[in-house]
C-alpha cells in the first residue's frame, strides 16, 4: 500500500468527521427555531381573546380555518413571522370555526384574514393568502 493512499483514507475520514459533525450542528439549529416558533404563536379563543389582546401591545393575528387550503399555505409564513419578529410582536391564531362569535364580532368574511392589533384595537388587516414582504410592509407602519 502506498503512502499517498493511507493519507487520502485518513484525509476522507476527517472529512467525514467533520460533515457528519456540521449536519448536527444544522439539525439541533433547525430544531430550535422551531420550537421557538411553536411556542411564541398563541392560540386564541373567544373566552380569551379580549384579556390576551389587551396584555400585547402589537398583535398580528391569523383567523384561519383547518379546512382552508389558503390558510394552510400562509401557515409557515405566520410561523416564520412569529420568530423573525418575537419580542416586537406577538403572533397569535384563531380557528374561525371553533371561535365564531369573535370572527364575527370583527366581520371575518374570508379567511385567512390577518389581524394587526395594536393597544388592543384593530389598526390594520390583511386579507388572503399574500407574500411574507407584503405582510411585513403593512407591519413595519406600527412597530
Amino acid at each position: 500500500m502506498r503512502e499517498d493512499d493511507s493519507t487520502e483514507r485518513e484525509e476522507n475520514s476527517e472529512l467525514e468527521q467533520i460533515r457528519t459533525r456540521k449536519i448536527r450542528e444544522m439539525m439541533t439549529k433547525m430544531k430550535k427555531k422551531e420550537e421557538s416558533a411553536a411556542t411564541s404563536l398563541i392560540t386564541l379563543s373567544d373566552s380569551t381573546f379580549d384579556d390576551v389582546v389587551r396584555k400585547h401591545p402589537l398583535m398580528l393575528i391569523d383567523c384561519w380555518a383547518e379546512w382552508c387550503g389558503p390558510c394552510r399555505m400562509i401557515a409557515p409564513v405566520i410561523d416564520e413571522l412569529a420568530r423573525d419578529y418575537s419580542g416586537r410582536l406577538t403572533v397569535a391564531k384563531l380557528n374561525v370555526d371553533e371561535n365564531p362569535d369573535t370572527a364575527n364580532r370583527f366581520g371575518v368574511m374570508s379567511i385567512p384574514t390577518l389581524l394587526i392589533m395594536k393597544g388592543g384595537n384593530e389598526v390594520d388587516r390583511i386579507i388572503g393568502a399574500v407574500p411574507k414582504s407584503f405582510i411585513e410592509e403593512k407591519l413595519k407602519k406600527h412597530i
